[in-house]
Formats: C-alpha cells, structure tokens, sequence
C-alpha cells in the first residue's frame, strides 16, 4: 500500500512538471517561459496589448480569427506576402497608411524565433582509440 501511495504521489508530481502547475503538496515546478508569455494579452483576440493592436484587429479580425495570426511567424515580408496573397485571392482591402502599423505590430510580436541549441557545438575535439581489455 505504501509503495502505490509513493507511487502516485510521484505520478503527480511528473504529471505537474509538463502542465507548468504545482501539485497537491505544494512542491514548486520548473516551467520554461518564452519573452511573449510574460507580455500583457488582449481578452477578446489572444493578441499581445501594443498601440497598434486595435488597428491589427480592425484589419485582420474582421475576416478571420486572432488564432490564425498568433500561430504563424513570418519576417515582415513574410507579413506582406500575406496579405498581398489575401487582396489577390480572397478581396481583402488596400490597407492604404494603415499597412505599416499592421506591419510594424506583426514584426515585433509575430516573427520568426530564434531557436537556441542546448549548448555551444565543441571545438577541437582530439579523438582517441578505445583499447579493450
């Protein structure tokens, strides 16, 4: 009986460390937090508070859902190409002036991140024989 209770109590807290919570008894739990999880979210869209924000949703939201913005990334061209692709295929409007507020608010919360690997790749690596005894 003691072994199940141990092992559920070690269940738990797995099972706490992929949701980001705490478990039951209080144990704190590493989560790793990216810079735009900390930034104040808009209730309605999802999308990150920016002074330019209204614009993007009076632009973007009136089509399709904030989710469609949020889950992409691409370079402001990228950006453009988007909607140059939408006001050919699917009629969207000129965005006239208001196409580099969209832009710039696109870029600084939507673009590509950069991926960091866990370490530095080793340099000169001196290789050697195992002998086996």
């Amino acid at each position: 009986m003691k072994n199940l209770i141990a092992g559920l109590i070690g269940f738990v807290i797995l099972a706490s460390s992929f949701t980001g919570k705490r478990s039951d008894n209080n144990i704190a739990v590493k989560t790793s937090v990216s810079f735009t999880d900390t930034l104040k979210k808009d209730a309605e869209t999802g999308m990150i508070v920016d002074k330019d924000l209204y614009m993007v949703k009076a632009q973007c939201t009136s089509c399709h859902s904030s989710k469609l913005i949020i889950q992409n990334r691409f370079t402001r061209d990228g950006w453009k190409q988007k909607i140059r692709w939408m006001q050919a295929n699917h009629n969207l409007w000129d965005l006239g002036e208001t196409e580099k507020q969209v832009l710039d608010y696109l870029e600084k919360y939507y673009a590509p991140t950069a991926t960091l690997a866990r370490r530095q790749p080793l340099k000169d690596i001196k290789w050697y024989k195992l002998e086996l005894k």
